[in-house]
């Protein structure tokens, strides 16, 4: 009867390309893309709500794969299950992506930050309260009528940009919360929509950009969140107050009537103080491919015991390993270019390359606790390369113990593939290799005025001079 019921069960299982549930489904909770109760999705169709999010995922594992592919290979699996044959048109997949509620995805995003941060290694520093680093960015779109509508582009004749502000965890590099809009609006007034991601007791780290004013006072005051970061403004000896100890003081920061602050609202630009203490440390961050040797950190720890000023600057250096984590999420992800239509979709098929950054996150801390490697060696394109091949071979696996020493395997592969140490290394803001030189395809194609290229004008004026045109 055991061996009956197994194999009865066994067309039963869910279809997920390469069984990502398997791999993964305990980080993300079935109960975030339920069976709806009436009209759409209330019934057992081919493309659940389930199926077609894990497909998603799928795609955003192999970035540059088309909704067609996953269609053939559900197709196969169908076949293989002894269903029902499957519709080889991809328009019933990009309907059941349409149909996805977009308000799950933050939710899911939460939940594998939170994941991320269990599995990683213990923090150490800033007596290990929790630290969120908050950057932005900017993704292309489709240069779509809706996307243009909705994400206006910069000049004419340019492609639809959003601009998004993340939230980073410090420990373990997942994203917990993003906000986007239109290139037009600030990302000051993107962080004040991210309030509700910053719980009282959190220690914010920031760029130059987020070291004015009304957002030092904003979090410290309304939020009860500490901030560290660079300012624009000129830190001299005329507001020292008090020092700590070597190039560490404690500075008066009054408010300026220039200190313009539309994204708060007039209850909260009220509640913010007229001066602040605040806690200026300098010192050298001497390192090839940084910007600059000497910084000058703002922050609102003000006790020298509980919060030293080695720990603070230690904490600001780690920020950059946030930026590689965009480099991460536009590079390696292909993230820089959204192939959707539509805005909403364009915001599905954002918020699930996040997911599938942050799920690549939890398998990085999970091996590097199992294996005590650095986290912060850890490879994410290997670790992305090794759970792509290694999820085909846990699909052929028939037995849970078989699956259990395949990801033991795993784990220790990407334990075993960390980079180099290079304290040295330079990252500058370059590419090796330019793009070809064809013009950008600004306009529809039957708009479009194909100019004649550089080589061909060339080629025609010899043809000319040597009397042959």
């Amino acid at each position: 009867m055991g061996a009956r019921t197994s194999k009865t069960l066994h067309p039963l299982r869910s279809l997920t390309l390469c069984q990502l549930e398997t791999c993964f489904g305990a980080w993300i909770p079935a109960h975030l893309f339920p069976k709806a109760a009436e009209h759409q999705n209330s019934r057992d169709r081919d493309y659940t709500r389930w199926l077609t999010f894990w497909c998603m995922l799928w795609q955003a594992f192999n970035p540059l794969t088309s909704g067609r592919e996953v269609v053939r290979q559900l197709q196969a699996l169908f076949e293989l299950e002894n269903r029902r044959p499957l519709s080889p048109d991809d328009g019933a997949y990009c309907r059941a992506k349409s149909r996805l509620c977009l308000d799950q995805f933050p939710q899911a995003l939460k939940t594998t930050a939170q994941v991320a941060d269990r599995l990683a290694p213990a923090p150490l520093l800033l007596q290990r309260r929790p630290v969120k680093v908050v950057d932005g960015s900017t993704l292309t779109l489709q240069n779509t009528p809706k996307n243009r509508a909705a994400y206006p582009p910069v000049t004419c004749g340019t492609f639809p940009l959003i601009r998004f502000v993340a939230l980073f965890s410090l420990l373990s590099g997942a994203l917990t919360a993003v906000a986007q809009g239109a290139w037009g609006i600030s990302e000051l007034a993107l962080l004040h929509s991210l309030a509700a991601e910053l719980a009282s007791g959190d220690i914010l780290l920031g760029d130059r950009n987020f070291g004015s004013y009304p957002v030092v006072a904003w979090l410290k005051h309304i939020l009860k969140v500490d901030f560290i970061g660079r300012t624009t403004r000129r830190i001299d000896g005329r507001r020292r107050l008090k020092r700590l100890g070597r190039n560490d003081w404690l500075i008066r920061w009054e408010k300026t009537p220039s200190c313009f602050s539309p994204w708060l609202n007039a209850q909260e630009r009220a509640a913010l103080p007229a001066e602040m203490t605040l806690r200026a440390v300098k010192g050298s961050c001497y390192q090839k491919g940084f910007r600059v040797r000497q910084v000058t950190v703002i922050t609102t720890l003000l006790d020298p015991k509980l919060y030293p000023a080695q720990e603070i600057l230690e904490a600001y250096l780690r920020r950059w390993r946030m930026e590689m984590c965009l480099d991460d999420l536009k590079t390696t992800l292909h993230m820089d270019f959204l192939r959707s239509h539509t805005p909403q979709m364009s915001c599905r098929e954002m918020y699930t390359r996040l997911i599938t950054h942050n799920l690549i996150r939890c398998t990085m801390a999970q091996a590097a606790v199992e294996h005590r490697v650095p986290l912060a060696r850890l490879s994410f394109k290997g670790s992305l390369d090794a759970v792509r091949h290694f999820t085909h071979a846990l699909t052929r696996a028939r037995s849970k113990a078989k699956r259990r020493r395949l990801w033991d395997l795993l784990s220790r592969t990407i334990a075993a593939d960390e980079v180099p140490d290079r304290p040295g290394r330079r990252e500058p803001r370059a590419v090796k290799r330019k793009k070809n030189r064809y013009p950008r395809l600004d306009a529809q194609r039957r708009q479009f005025r194909d100019h004649p290229k550089r080589n061909l004008r060339a080629k025609n004026a010899r043809l000319r001079k040597l009397g042959l045109m």
